[in-house]
């Protein structure tokens, strides 16, 4: 065999095995349209020069901490001086008016509402931009019907959310959005049609996005132009009643030691951070905080990342997608005070211009430190300028049981293992000094049922290998 027909053999083999990569038994990749700012759509609900939206050009998708971010992430979206980005009214008359009826009846089909809750459902929708690459479930209007398929949107398109921060419409078109049902970490991007591969576009800064777990009573946004201006937006307002708040005022981070996850995860963005994870998917609601990186009394910038270790391990079924948790590792060195002449890690709504530099992004799945891992609570509530409200029926102390527990002392072997609370002290009756002439009702031990885990069909593409970035 000659040199060049052994180099070719081992190109074809090469290839072969990237192809391979891509067909794992029950995980294949999924093929998603690439949506470019200011290129239109073949297929669009309305025109795109109707004037129902326009996009912002040259925001370059920021650093993130995780592929799947919560909807009330603070700073996962953005604005500007002008929030004029999406003319709601417009897009309530076409959609009322009955020379429309077929496609309004195909549009507030994707979004599970009826023709006539069209008006009322627009005024829930708040306009913002997106400050990161966005994967979707699009739809494009084909026969009278509404047609889906996955998309990524890119930065700077101009959307309108729902109450719990889930994209809903994309302005420019009026198309309705969907959140993204796909494996965030085994995609395969297309360009094509026009939408060619954007500059600043990382795989690495690719996110989808998940409800947060109550309806929001503001949007705290980042100016897409001025990144130290923070925009506190009501829901289901156009800009009108913005107020504005400094992005680089420090924020401290709370004591979160012995804490539920979902419970810091709350306590982090109502102070106007984001929380982080590094370990392989998100923790369960109940698993305790045992350190965070930076570590308590430490301050931060807006929505920079704090990241969270926990003890035990578990399952969060948010956001659609399930695996297994591992338990990270505590920090080689212990809790670590974040040093005065280097910044933290970057956050959805870190100071970070609107071309900001994609070098040192802590999203990099090359190395295993924290911050090469994504992290996302499983529970949280509103940015800093809304209130608090329970967000999880996890309890904070495990409670005594309704029955003494046995005479050894010991604790029953299906305890969680999230419980950071000591098992109660071992006690033993005396013994009656006459025989009851009943025996005692038995007690049993309540059932413990694991959620159920999914997987989400994908379509398989060979064209785009896996992503090491972990979706939580």
């Amino acid at each position: 065999m000659t040199l060049r027909a052994f180099m070719h053999r081992i190109a074809v083999l090469a290839i072969f095995s990237l192809l391979l990569s891509g067909c794992e038994k029950g995980n294949p990749l999924t093929v998603v349209k690439a949506v470019a700012v200011g290129v239109p759509s073949f297929a669009p609900f309305f025109e795109e020069n109707s004037g129902l939206g326009r996009d912002a050009t040259a925001v370059r998708s920021q650093p993130v901490q995780g592929s799947l971010q919560q909807g009330d992430t603070p700073g996962l979206y953005g604005g500007s001086k002008q929030p004029t980005i999406c003319d709601v009214a417009k897009l309530e008359r076409f959609l009322t008016d009955p020379r429309n009826h077929q496609k309004a009846q195909a549009w507030a089909g994707v979004l599970n509402i009826g023709t006539d809750e069209i008006p009322e459902y627009l005024h829930r929708l708040t306009p913002v931009l997106l400050r990161h690459d966005t994967l979707v479930k699009n739809h494009d209007y084909k026969k009278e019907k509404a047609v889906p398929y996955n998309s990524l949107l890119q930065a700077g398109i101009s959307i309108l959310v729902d109450e719990q921060g889930i994209p809903a419409v994309k302005c420019s078109c009026g198309n309705p959005l969907r959140p993204f049902e796909g494996d965030t970490g085994r995609i395969s991007v297309q360009f094509e049609d026009g939408n060619k591969k954007w500059a600043g576009y990382e795989r690495e800064s690719v996110v989808a996005v998940k409800p947060a777990p109550r309806k929001l009573a503001r949007i705290a946004l980042v100016d897409v132009q001025e990144p130290a201006r923070g925009i506190s937006r009501p829901v289901g307002s156009t800009g009108e009643k913005d107020t504005t708040f400094n992005t680089k005022k420090r924020r401290t981070v709370p004591d979160l030691a012995g804490t539920t996850f979902a419970r810091a995860s709350r306590e982090l963005i109502d102070a106007g951070l984001a929380a982080g994870y590094a370990g392989q998917g998100v923790p369960a609601d109940g698993a305790r905080v045992t350190a965070t990186d930076p570590p308590a009394g430490a301050e931060l910038p807006f929505g920079q990342y704090v990241m969270l270790t926990v003890a035990g391990g578990g399952t969060s079924t948010s956001g659609g997608q399930s695996r297994p948790t591992a338990t990270p590792p505590p920090p080689s060195s212990g809790a670590k005070t974040p040093p005065t002449s280097s910044p933290p890690k970057s956050g959805p709504g870190g100071p970070q211009g609107s071309t900001g530099s994609s070098g040192g992004r802590p999203g990099e799945s090359s190395s295993p430190p924290p911050s090469s891992s994504s992290g996302r609570p499983g529970v949280s509530s509103s940015p800093p300028s809304s209130s608090t409200a329970p967000g999880s029926p996890s309890p904070e102390r495990s409670s005594s049981p309704p029955s003494p527990p046995p005479s050894t002392g010991s604790p029953p072997t299906g305890a969680p293992v999230t419980s950071s609370a000591p098992p109660p002290p071992a006690t033993k009756s005396a013994p009656p000094t006459t025989r009851p002439a009943t025996p005692p009702p038995a007690t049993s031990q309540p059932a413990t049922t694991e959620p159920a885990t999914t997987e989400p069909a994908t379509t398989e593409s060979p064209t785009d290998g896996p992503s090491s970035t972990v979706a939580a």
